[in-house]
């Protein structure tokens, strides 16, 4: 069986891709999705207190606009119910293939052609792939000792068991980033005890999450343009923020005093402040967003602890002083798989070459979009496209846009490969590394934007405007074209 495009995954950037590929008139492609719902990470997240941490009208496509956000910042289940709503609008469902869990991907170079590999079906060939599986995909367990010892009960935010009862429960959460400051809050609500395990603190803003009125949505449903007026206004708000948390700037002390504000108007007590103050600047790690997480802590079921963890033990979670803390239920508030290294499953592009192999040290693309050696599969949310300050939206429409382009050249010239030259991605790649050493991701704290030896391949070190101009237009100068009744000229 074969199409001209396959779109991998069925979240936020396949469900974009395939309206985008529609709107240009590309009918014949499908989207493989593992899963039997649509929707990724907002399918996949739904632990308590669930959120995003950017405002929704940036939190959305600017091409599928949503004028019944509830409040400035969604939950996790009013997300998903957008991503349902526009999939349906747009008329994109007829070409979700549920259940198609893709193990591998081999280019074949004399067809050029992609077999993609589907766990219990048959293979599928594609003249075009979008790689759309996204960062967020696989949840990460923590690499602790003991680990499969623990008696009672474990939960990962990304896998949460709704159907445990936390009532009178004595739980233990490990990991304060965006996850845990959204959980805590919910289970100090119900559990008997809460521990709340801290490796490194993190910068904490206030979020002000206010309720969109029946009247404003009124007038987002009947201007249009107001609509895009407001997402422009936080669009601009945002950029400004990377003066304070992408490069380390007066603003970024800014930053900093707002988040010790933050801090000393809802910690009392000067020890805990001590222990949630952190000792890097302000943009090293994701700052986190919240009103709810400091009151949570000081709620007199609760306790942070700040000793490291020596190992998980049969029943509860031994610290590097001695001390075992019991617990019936542990939640891993640790995040996803993040791909800075390797690939979800193996690709194989021309010659036999392995892009995991290749990613092994630090995964890195043309502009995220495109890698050489591995002809007409194109990346969403590839390597150094992710924001500091604004929307991953933002940068996945552009990334849409620019391959959606890219393809139509490979179907309206009647193109066997499209594949970006080498010399090129490593002179942009180059550049991008120069500048992401200037940034606060790369001053020295420990962060899931690097790799074990320091290597960043998952920021974009710039505004957001700067990274969707590059992708306004597909040079073809920077690629080299084979036509399908060629075999061995290569033109540009």
């Amino acid at each position: 069986m074969s199409v001209d495009i396959a779109v991998i995954g069925a979240g936020f950037a396949g469900i974009g891709t395939a309206i985008k590929l529609r709107r240009k008139g590309i009918r014949d492609f499908a989207i493989l999705e593992r899963d039997s719902a649509i929707g990724g990470t907002w399918r996949d997240n739904t632990y308590p207190g669930a959120a995003c941490d950017i405002p929704s009208r940036l939190y959305s496509y600017g091409f599928a606009p949503n004028p019944d956000w509830s409040h400035t910042y969604s939950g996790s289940a009013e997300i998903l119910r957008y991503i349902e709503t526009i999939t349906r609008e747009h008329g994109v469902m007829s070409h979700i293939r549920f259940g198609h869990n893709v193990t591998g991907m081999v280019f074949d170079e004399a067809a050029g052609e992609w077999e993609i590999a589907v766990a219990g079906r048959p293979a599928l060939r594609a003249r075009a792939v979008v790689l759309a599986s996204g960062p967020l995909a696989n949840a990460s367990w923590p690499d602790i000792p003991g680990l499969d010892t623990f008696t009672g009960h474990k939960i990962h935010s990304a896998r949460w068991d709704h159907d445990y009862d936390f009532t009178g429960k004595r739980v233990a959460v490990i990991g304060t980033g965006a996850s845990a400051v959204q959980i805590v809050p919910e289970l100090v609500e119900k559990a008997a005890a809460v521990k709340v395990f801290q490796r490194t603190p993190g910068w904490v803003l206030p979020r002000v999450n206010r309720q969109t009125s029946a009247l404003v949505r009124e007038i987002y449903r009947r201007v249009p343009g107001a609509q895009e007026l407001a997402r422009a206004a936080w669009f601009y708000g945002h950029e400004s923020v990377a003066l304070g948390v992408v490069w380390n700037t007066p603003l970024t002390r800014v930053v900093e005093l707002v988040g010790k504000a933050q801090l000393r108007r809802q910690v009392a007590d000067p020890w805990l402040r001590r222990q949630l103050t952190p000792d890097f600047r302000a943009g090293c790690k994701r700052l986190l967003m919240t009103d709810d997480f400091y009151p949570a802590l000081q709620r007199a079921n609760c306790k942070l602890v700040t000793w490291p963890i020596a190992r998980i033990a049969p029943h509860g979670i031994r610290t590097a002083e001695g001390v075992e803390h019991l617990a019936d239920c542990l939640v891993f508030a640790t995040g996803f798989e993040v791909g800075k290294a390797g690939t979800p499953f193996p690709v194989l592009g021309r010659g036999g070459r392995s892009l995991g192999d290749e990613w092994a040290r630090g995964a890195y693309a043309y502009r995220s979009v495109a890698v050489s050696g591995y002809p007409n599969l194109f990346l969403t949310f590839g390597p150094n496209s992710g924001p500091g300050h604004n929307s991953a939206l933002i940068y996945m429409e552009a990334q849409i846009d620019y391959l959606v382009r890219a393809i139509g050249i490979i179907l309206d010239r009647d193109l066997r490969t499209l594949e970006v030259r080498r010399d090129r991605q490593d002179r942009y790649n180059a550049g991008l590394q120069r500048r992401l050493a200037a940034t606060t991701w790369n001053s020295g704290c420990r962060s899931w934007y690097l790799t074990a030896d320091g290597f960043n391949a998952t920021m974009y070190p710039g505004f957001a405007g700067q990274y969707t101009h590059q992708l306004r237009a597909v040079r073809l100068d920077d690629y080299a074209a084979m036509p399908r009744r060629a075999r061995t000229a290569a033109v540009s």
